[in-house]
């Protein structure tokens, strides 16, 4: 039975590390948390005088440098000076060289948001009319590249060794206490602690690079370490750490003290047997409180750094979050703990139906926790019924409600092969005390010449025994390690009997399986989990186009009275081949005009595509169609400048967009220009 259970366990494993890798590989880098919602000058705009400062506004608080924000003229040299200033709320502003002439200019950011992730991005604005550029922004950001993708796989492990530490740590204490002395267990809980703690040394060694130049040979930069220091996340880091000095202690009271105390007789009613000696109630006590202040703490250190810090009512989500990081721990560590136990305990210490009891009332109430608590935190991240699948956030916490509806499911199966379990322990018991009933019955009960035999048998039975024994002593006189080896022998073979004999029994068969599964939807879970930290939440993204949006339509529609705009929505038939695209013309009149694109999905974000193509076409005096190239500037932002329009009159508009080698599609308007 072992070896057909041991491939299948193997594929399983390696198969939920699959699906995982495939989440976090698949996820899009941590797009803005706090987003761009305007600027001064605006995206697009073309103002008459040079301004004497630019001012950027973010949905949240964020933290700049030096370098945060850049201006860049036609040629690509910097136009700024001094240092961004913060004038007032969320506003950042940046002065300008005076004297500019006109020309087309450049602006590019790079931020920290407040819940701890780089913001980048870049827009244009000319002075008195558009022209060339040179400069080309990397549309890389620091976060993405080979530091963001192990800054992303830190967090994972971060996670996941949290989770193993207080969860297995929790599942001793609270479900089986005999788990403190067996192997696998220990070095279960002890494999999260070294998880978490190389994690968090990885991730403040990366932070400066993470949210700066996004180099690799930025990670031993000293200075840059100094820095992050001084900000919140590496506050939190560093207070990570010390408690994880702390949770060293408390494993090494848990595994040393603790453990001698555990009953490892009776694994079912090892946290009651000893239940009346003060030292083990002391100890036990102890070890909870300890552990639980430990784990709390641990859990603050992402709750003060990252999402449930900023937003709506952080004074409550911060303590909201710790006990959802606390539920989450005691279900999803728990239940790993579980299931090594079920798979690597001892033969002399299984998992006995209370204790599995005892960890399905804990599941069942970290379960309520993360209802409660996650109905807060889906209604402070997304604000609205609509985010849940207009925004990428809102689709992930779909799938994250999605998995832990399964993992409900798989523990409800969970629990009937636990009462299944009880109910065959039960019988067995019935039986056994049944067959010892009737061997104790009295011999005069029975017919004295069927007796006969029986006494017969049982003493030559009994010779034979006791000439085997002489024999066995003798041999062990004469070689004493020949016998240890025998016991050893012997020993070994009862073990693997038992082993055997409890592999085989259907019902722990039947547990083991369906606690692998919740363990395997666990991992999908987790990483799920870890992609909605790095994820824009919903309420901002959607605050963020609606802003855009009112900027573009703005700086669209308030550039002059001639200035046209015109949105036309397209389908190329092939896959992601759907989307708008908007066209604006300025000054919309005949001679010189700047116009720029912009391509969109359905659900209103930028996208980029592989060719757009313009024509103008003026029917009525047979001029045309006149192509226009315009050039890439940003994701889903096209622009070209000194479009010439021979004469005024009713234009048709004809944009091409191509969406693979083989899907295009071309759509039109009319525009009255002149």
């Amino acid at each position: 039975m072992t070896q057909t259970i041991a491939p299948r366990v193997r594929t399983l494993v390696l198969l939920i590390l699959a699906v995982a890798g495939a989440l976090l590989a698949g996820a899009a880098p941590a797009s803005a948390h706090a987003a761009l919602t305007g600027s001064d000058p605006a995206q697009g705009a073309v103002v008459d005088t040079a301004p004497p400062q630019l001012s950027l506004t973010f949905s949240e608080p964020v933290a700049v440098g030096d370098d945060s924000v850049r201006v860049l003229d036609p040629k690509g040299e910097r136009v700024d000076k001094g240092d961004p200033a913060n004038p007032s709320g969320t506003t950042y502003s940046v002065r300008l060289v005076s004297g500019l002439p006109d020309g087309t200019y450049t602006v590019a950011y790079q931020v920290v948001s407040a819940d701890s992730h780089p913001v980048a991005g870049a827009f244009t604005f000319s002075i008195g009319a558009p022209s060339e550029t040179t400069v080309a922004v990397s549309a890389q950001g620091s976060d993405e590249g080979l530091v963001g993708w192990l800054y992303g796989f830190g967090r994972y492990v971060s996670y996941a060794g949290f989770v193993v530490l207080a969860g297995g740590a929790c599942f001793v204490l609270a479900c089986w206490a005999p788990g403190a002395r067996v192997r696998a267990v220990q070095r279960l809980v002890v494999s999260g602690w070294l998880a978490l703690t190389a994690a968090t040394l990885g991730l403040l060694m990366l932070r400066g690079s993470y949210t700066t130049s996004g180099r690799i040979g930025d990670v031993f930069d000293l200075e840059l370490l100094g820095d992050v220091l001084q900000t919140k996340t590496g506050a939190a880091l560093v207070s990570r750490l010390l408690l994880l000095a702390a949770a060293a202690l408390f494993i090494a009271v848990l595994f040393g003290a603790y453990a001698r105390t555990a009953d490892a007789g009776d694994p079912d009613r090892a946290a009651e047997s000893d239940g009346g000696e003060p030292d083990k109630r002391d100890l036990t006590f102890g070890l909870a409180l300890g552990g639980t202040v430990v784990a709390a703490g641990l859990a603050a250190s992402w709750a003060m750094s990252e999402h449930a810090s900023q937003g709506l009512q952080a004074g409550v989500a911060m303590p909201v979050d710790v006990v959802h990081l606390l539920a989450v721990a005691a279900w999803l560590g728990g239940l790993t703990a579980l299931l090594v136990a079920l798979y690597r305990a001892p033969v002399e210490t299984p998992v006995g139906r209370d204790a599995v009891r005892r960890f399905s009332r804990l599941a069942f109430g970290s379960v309520v926790t993360l209802a409660v608590t996650g109905v807060y935190q889906s209604w402070r991240q997304l604000g609205s019924w609509s985010a849940f699948t207009d925004t990428r956030y809102g689709q992930l916490l779909l799938v994250k409600i999605a998995l832990v509806a399964v993992m409900v499911a798989v523990a409800f199966l969970s629990r009937r092969w636990t009462q299944r379990l009880a109910d065959a322990r039960v019988s067995a018991a019935v039986e056994g005390t049944e067959r010892a009933e009737e061997e104790k019955q009295p011999a005069g009960t029975a017919p004295a010449e069927a007796s006969e035999t029986p006494k017969t048998s049982e003493a030559s039975k009994a010779s034979k025994a006791s000439k085997a024994s002489k024999a066995e002593n003798d041999a062990a006189g004469q070689d004493s390690v020949r016998a240890a080896q025998l016991a050893r022998q012997r020993a070994a073979a009862e073990a693997a009997r038992q082993k055997r004999l409890r592999d085989a029994d259907p019902n722990r068969f039947g547990l083991r399986r369906s606690v692998l599964a919740e363990a395997g939807v666990a991992v999908v879970l987790l990483a799920v989990t870890t992609v909605l930290t790095q994820t824009e939440p919903g309420r901002t993204e959607q605050d963020a186009r609606a802003a855009a949006a009112t900027s573009s339509s703005a700086s669209a529609t308030g550039q002059g009275s001639g200035a046209v705009s015109l949105t036309m929505p397209f389908d190329t038939g092939g896959k992601n081949g759907k989307g708008v695209v908007s066209i604006d013309l300025d000054p919309a009149q005949a001679g010189d005009n700047a116009l720029h694109v912009y391509v969109e999905g359905p659900d209103g974000t930028p996208v980029d595509v592989p060719e757009v193509k313009i024509a103008l076409t003026l029917a009525a005096q047979d001029i045309g169609p006149l192509p226009v190239a315009p050039d890439r500037i940003a994701t889903g932002h096209w622009s070209a400048s000194g479009v010439q329009i021979p004469m005024a009159g009713d234009w048709k508009v004809e944009v091409t967009v191509r969406t693979s080698d083989i899907d295009q599609v071309t759509v039109s308007k009319n525009a009255q220009i002149g």
